[in-house]
């Protein structure tokens, strides 16, 4: 029975990479912060780990609840949106600490940990990104600091697949999802953008780690 991690699954594309994956019969470990959750994820089926991304504490509890698993995919799911402000307004440092903390050094922290448990099983890590996240085809400052955060994941999921060879690691864009982040009038219901994403997930080769692409599979501009 192949084995996930999904980091960030009390709701949205976590919740939902959970059910497919375990509709796969897939045996799924998903983290949440809150106990509504956890008891969610627990009754759908998962092993359920408490963990909150923003605290550095609960990140270093990662590893050991996972007691040397062998992964043969990590979803590192958990990102914040933030404010709409374009380059014409400075963000806060409580709005730039909280997006970067969740969104890059949460990832940052889980890599190290997790990446090991993916290699030992010849799998794959994918980090959600966003398109927002491109340098180069960006076309607007819109949620500047959002953009920014997810361009410094983007890197930070490159960077660590020169560290991690026997594991495939990417970072994938959702599109434009329902969810409580996409709001209502998305273009994409989560379980197609998480249907699609899995077959991007599963068609990746060890030759495309490192790689930037959409839930369709075209590969994006850094």
């Amino acid at each position: 029975m192949p084995t996930a991690l999904i980091i960030g699954a009390s709701r949205g594309i976590g919740h939902e990479f959970v059910r497919q994956l375990l509709s796969d019969g897939w045996k799924v470990h998903a983290t949440a912060r809150d106990d509504k959750a956890l008891e969610a994820l627990r009754a759908a089926g998962a092993e359920a780990l408490k963990l909150d991304v923003t605290i550095p504490e609960s990140m270093a509890g990662l590893g050991w609840q996972l007691d040397d698993v062998k992964l043969d995919l990590a979803v590192y799911v958990a990102g914040i949106y933030g404010r709409l402000d374009g380059a014409n307004v400075a963000p806060t440092m409580q709005d730039f600490d909280t997006l970067m903390h969740t969104n890059v050094l949460g990832a940052m922290q889980a890599i190290p940990m997790i990446a090991p448990l993916v290699e030992a099983a010849g799998g794959k890590l994918v980090c959600i990104t966003s398109g927002m996240g491109s340098i180069g085809e960006a076309e607007s400052s819109t949620a500047w600091v959002y953009r920014a955060s997810k361009a410094a994941l983007n890197m930070a999921v490159k960077s660590a697949s020169f560290d991690y060879p026997q594991a495939t690691l990417a970072v994938i864009d959702p599109g434009w999802v329902r969810t409580d982040m996409g709001g209502p009038n998305a273009s994409l219901s989560v379980e197609q953008s998480v249907g699609d994403m899995l077959t991007v997930i599963d068609s990746l080769t060890p030759a495309d780690s490192g790689s930037y692409r959409s839930h369709s599979g075209r590969v994006i501009a850094w």
